[in-house]
């Protein structure tokens, strides 16, 4: 095996070369006044031989960025935030169109051929991270703890389950939420929905919760500066396995998920101890290979963001490397499965109970008409009491028909209840159980589990309850701190890690 062949895991990371260099170099400055010259893309040659159905028009701006009238438009688009000042928007969007990339095309692409490994069974996708970032989290210390969390979950999958693991966080881009009411009822007020901070204020008041374009532009600063302090924690040092204890320091002595890390750690110090003293010492244990994603939810920002790649004439969605289309917005008829189709991107699938085997047919078909492993994702979300019942089916079909997609589990989102308290949470009992249920599927028809994707924080919160240190439905009120829906805290994240790795081998 060659290094830096797609089958290579440790390879560095390039997130430094966001958006100077291949994406979109097609511009050009007028020299009279320096004014930017709209140069129509779809005159080219290059454009005409891979121009993507249906797209309407596309530019490219001096400022090394591409803009399209999608197709989309024509279509219903779910869960848009109702705007007042369409205005506004529009001249919002019209300057997000001109900002740099987020991250590079080949980086996606880097992701699509890890993700084909999912597919064909060579290794297992870890997902993660909060249900929905907040602006005044975008801080060290917080984006460092979830980051530490994954790295750690990573580590224990990686050596207990022996398989090499895709690192994904719902990071950096994760700010808005599909709700299912449009309005919420306060003593007899109703106000929007509160859906995230890209589109409105969490506060119970008429101001807060008007929604807002020029968030869609904080949004973009609050990913970049995350993406800027990911790249220097996964590149700069922080990541290098010889780290595996300093992750841990906080948390060995006051929980036993935490001691249990311990020990696995010990033993992979021993590892490479072991690999140092026999002559090898791979540089790619210094680095890590960490991806960003979010569900792509508000099109106008998406859309904003979407490139094309002077490589290949492509387009990618450069707001992240991976998105996903949620359940309450993957109608084959609707706005987002079009846009979908038109990039690049590794693209995710949410798939709830209801999902039919025509469906995920048909999905597959739209997405993904080369049948390319790593292009497509499955994330199924049933429920814990559901999940035997209604994946069989899917899972069989889908492979009778020779489609390589990844099949990913969501245990989150099918198991909310509402406490008496009032605290939407979940046992982390039917998230494990769900997991079980994902695993027990996929032996019996023997095909490939193909990894968890997970809400989930790195602090100390409890808004989950259950886990071996456990949370019990009276402590919900000390730390419940989501905006949205429950998390697993860190010592829930690594608990489960070792329990899927436990069954990643028992497959």
């Amino acid at each position: 095996m060659e290094r830096g062949s797609p089958d290579v895991w440790a390879s560095r990371m390039s997130l430094e070369r966001t958006g100077t260099d291949e994406s979109a170099r097609t511009g050009r400055l007028s020299r009279a006044g320096r004014t930017k010259v709209h140069v129509p893309y779809c005159e080219s040659r290059r454009y005409r031989a891979a121009r993507p159905r249906n797209l309407a028009r596309v530019t490219v701006s001096a400022e090394n960025s591409a803009t399209y009238e999608p197709s989309w438009r024509d279509l219903p688009a779910a869960q848009q935030p109702e705007y007042p000042d369409q205005d506004a928007l529009r001249g919002v969007v019209a300057e997000l169109e001109g900002y740099p990339p987020l991250v590079f095309a080949g980086e996606c692409d880097q992701l699509r051929a890890r993700l084909g490994a999912v597919a064909r069974g060579e290794a297992f996708l870890l997902q993660g991270g909060d249900c929905a970032e907040a602006f005044d989290a975008v801080s060290a210390d917080q984006i460092r703890n979830k980051l530490k969390t994954l790295l750690q979950m990573g580590a224990v999958l990686t050596y207990a389950a022996a398989v090499p693991v895709v690192k994904v966080g719902r990071i950096a881009g994760q700010y808005s939420k599909p709700r299912s009411k449009s309005t919420e009822t306060r003593d007899g007020v109703t106000l929007p929905s509160y859906r995230g901070d890209s589109v409105n204020g969490f506060d119970f008041n008429e101001k807060a919760r008007i929604p807002d374009p020029e968030r869609l532009k904080r949004m973009y600063h609050a990913s970049a500066a995350t993406l800027n302090l990911v790249r220097a924690f996964t590149t700069g040092g922080y990541a290098d396995l010889r780290q595996v204890h300093a992750w841990n320091q906080d948390f060995v002595k006051s929980s036993p998920s935490g001691q249990r890390y311990e020990q696995l750690a010990r033993e992979i110090d021993n590892a490479l101890n072991f690999m140092k003293a026999a002559g090898t010492d791979p540089a790619e244990f210094r680095t890590v290979e960490f991806y960003a994603s979010h569900e792509a939810l508000l099109l106008d920002y998406e859309s904003a963001l979407t490139r094309v790649d002077s490589r290949t004439g492509g387009l990618y969605d450069v707001s992240g490397h991976m998105v996903w289309i949620g359940e309450r917005t993957r109608q084959l008829d609707g706005a987002h499965i079009e846009f979908a189709s038109r990039i690049r991107n590794p693209i995710g699938i949410k798939l709830g109970p209801s999902t039919t085997v025509d469906e995920a047919l048909t999905y597959i078909d739209r997405l993904d008409p080369e049948r390319e492993p790593g292009r497509l994702t499955f994330v199924v979300r049933m429920g814990a009491d559901k999940v035997r019942d209604k994946l069989p089916a899917l899972v069989e079909k889908v492979t009778a028909s020779g489609a390589a997609v990844a099949w990913v589990t969501d245990p989150m989102h099918g198991n909310t209840f509402e406490a008496a308290s009032g605290h939407k949470t979940r046992r982390f009992d039917d998230v494990l159980d769900e997991v079980k249920g994902f695993f027990e599927v996929h032996k019996g028809l023997g095909t490939h589990p193909g990894g968890i994707h997970v809400e989930l924080t790195g602090d100390d919160v409890t808004e989950c309850v259950g886990g071996g240190d456990e949370i019990f439905v009276d402590d919900l009120h000390q730390r419940y701190e989501t905006a949205c829906d429950p998390r697993l805290n860190r010592s829930q994240s690594l608990d489960l890690a070792f329990l899927v790795a436990e069954m990643y081998r028992d497959q």
